[in-house]
């Protein structure tokens, strides 16, 4: 008996050795995971066609967690709410440039982001589209506005973001229904020249989006795209430690990782003698 006892004490003082040994203590340098509420971002397109092919757009979004707290910035059931306007000229079937302006609030200030982009699209394992956007923006306030959506808060940023996708019609109609799959992946930047003694540290990218969609054409002038991401904020923040003031305990280097799922719908105008070979962007633009 005494012998079973004296087994049973050291396998548990075994077990609990290997659960102390199993939690590290932590470390701020190391990239920490931190999971967010899921974010609900629904948007209005209305894409105007010009005749040339290019086409100007006005967009409407709001974003909000998907918990039921009642935010003090919350207006029109939404914690941030975005207006953008864009236009983009093709000036060829794979290159295209354009600029868009957004206004951003948040319900403690807004923020104006003007925007300007390159774009590159062509086809790649016969029925595939791979595309590249590369834009350069600045932030011209920088009072609240959530990071995500538009790239970090911050003053001149860069962000390049690449994407697959292929169209599956699905009657004999070439405009017609139609269904669009597509990934895309989304890295931003902030562009900082020449850094202050005072300046805080920071990561290299600060925001990733990874979004998987898709788009369902009902007609060339109404489709929807239904999408989901993982929008991640790459953050550098203040190590706390304990009470002893030698231990971290929080704080260092944070992925902050928002899963957001948001439905586009856009309507478009199509004027008489519009260019028959338009080319249509997905929603994301």
């Amino acid at each position: 008996m005494r012998s079973l006892l004296l087994a049973l004490f050291l396998l548990g003082g075994s077990l609990a050795a290997c659960a102390q040994a199993a939690t590290p203590p932590y470390d701020p340098n190391v990239a920490h995971r931190s999971i967010q509420t899921l974010q609900l971002w629904p948007e209005l397109q209305g894409e105007l066609a010009l005749k040339n092919g290019d086409y100007l757009l006005l967009a409407l979004r709001g974003e909000r967690t998907a918990a039921s707290a009642d935010f003090a910035g919350r207006r029109l059931g939404f914690d941030t709410r975005r207006a953008r306007v864009a236009y983009e000229h093709f000036g060829s079937a794979t290159w295209s440039y354009g600029a868009t302006v957004q206004l951003v609030g948040d319900g403690h200030g807004a923020i104006v982001i003007p925007e300007v982009l390159l774009r590159h699209r062509s086809p790649i394992f016969g029925s595939f589209t791979f595309g590249q956007r590369l834009s350069l923006e600045r932030d011209f306030n920088n009072i609240g506005a959530a990071p995500l959506g538009s790239g970090p808060d911050g003053q001149t940023w860069t962000r390049l973001r690449v994407d697959l996708e292929k169209l599956l019609p699905l009657g004999s109609d070439a405009t017609g229904l139609a269904l669009r799959p597509r990934l895309s992946y989304e890295a931003s930047t902030h562009l900082r020249f020449q850094k202050a003694t005072n300046d805080p540290d920071e990561r290299t990218i600060q925001y990733t989006s990874l979004r998987g969609e898709v788009g369902v054409r009902v007609s060339p002038r109404f489709d929807f795209t239904p999408w989901f991401a993982y929008q991640t904020s790459y953050q550098q923040n203040l190590v706390f430690t304990d009470a002893t003031g030698t231990i971290p305990v929080s704080g260092g280097k944070i992925n902050a990782i928002c899963p957001t799922i948001g439905l586009d719908v856009r309507f478009t105008i199509l004027p008489a003698g519009s260019k028959a070979d338009r080319v249509q962007l997905p929603t994301q633009h």
